[in-house]
């Protein structure tokens, strides 16, 4: 039900073990020839406003954004189910599939719901899944290998750091929170908004002008590379753009907000990956972020 848990389960050796998957779950490529178990109520390809006003809208009512397809579930008869509980609008959560449940099925799947709001939060999650698949060990060989990666990642910040401010969403204006102020922190740069382990905050374009941004970085929750260039014009059209330092000093990067960023599970390594090669300034372009033209 939730796209990073597909892949902790595929990193635990364990994708044979899957049945259905939810509408957001495309990696690794081969869990999209699985079943579909849920489909969002909104236009999910929406602009940045639009899905705002939507998402607003279904919390006012009080419905949720998410069917979860019960004929499906039920059809593929699943002996565990894994959702989340941290987040109701970036994927279907604990009480969606609750009230699936309450529908009543032919089995009774165990639910395994999980929170990852920080990196610890995501090992954690990673233990939990193993520990309910009874390969606890796999679960604990698995974090103390991301682990290692990602201190290898790792560097020092110095006097000069530059400073990131991370937009997670473009209009109106977010910026990154949970785990990414950790990845910005250990790539040696300094996190201007936004704080590790709480939920991602809003915040106001003058505070974004008056921070003096060495480095923008745009990862918008749930959008590609393609959907991001789509929505910079929220950004470009605003009459100071131009008076950003980032900008003027062409250090506005855009990332996949989708695959990487806004994905709580063992490609956090790579997302830590992209933000080392950002902040190396003269890399070139890679796999899941790009520099930012005005006109491509």
């Amino acid at each position: 039900m939730i796209a990073s848990a597909t892949e902790i389960v595929d990193a635990l050796g364990m994708l044979d073990s899957l049945v259905a998957r939810s509408h957001e779950c495309d990696y690794p490529q081969r869990v999209r020839a699985l079943p579909v178990c849920t489909r969002p109520r909104i236009d999910i390809h929406a602009d940045s406003r639009e899905i705002d006003r939507a998402v607003k809208e279904s919390a006012r009512s009080s419905v949720s954004i998410y069917d979860v397809l019960d004929d499906v579930l039920d059809r593929a008869a699943p002996t565990h189910i894994l959702t989340q509980i941290q987040c109701d609008v970036c994927a279907v959560s604990l009480r969606d599939v609750e009230l699936a449940l309450s529908r009543g099925w032919k089995t009774q799947p165990r639910i395994v719901s999980l929170q990852p709001d920080s990196l610890e939060g995501i090992w954690e999650d990673i233990r939990i899944v193993a520990r309910a698949l009874d390969i606890a060990d796999r679960g604990d060989a698995l974090v103390s290998r991301k682990k290692a990666e990602m201190k290898a990642l790792s560097r020092p910040r110095i006097h000069n750091s530059p400073r990131v401010a991370c937009i997670e969403w473009i209009e109106p204006l977010m910026a990154g929170g949970n785990w990414t102020p950790e990845l910005i922190e250990m790539a040696g740069a300094v996190n201007l908004f936004g704080q590790a382990g709480r939920h991602s905050p809003w915040m106001m374009w003058e505070e974004l002008k008056a921070s003096g941004a060495d480095v923008l970085l745009v990862a918008p929750c749930g959008f590609d590379l393609a959907h991001t260039q789509e929505e910079m014009h929220w950004l470009t059209s605003r009459p100071d753009w131009n008076e950003l330092r980032a900008v003027r000093e062409g250090r506005v990067y855009l990332a996949d907000g989708n695959q990487y960023f806004n994905r709580p599970g063992p490609r956090v390594v790579e997302t830590l990956g992209i933000i080392s090669q950002i902040l190396r300034f003269d890399a070139e372009e890679g796999i899941g972020w790009r520099r930012f033209r005005s006109a491509l």
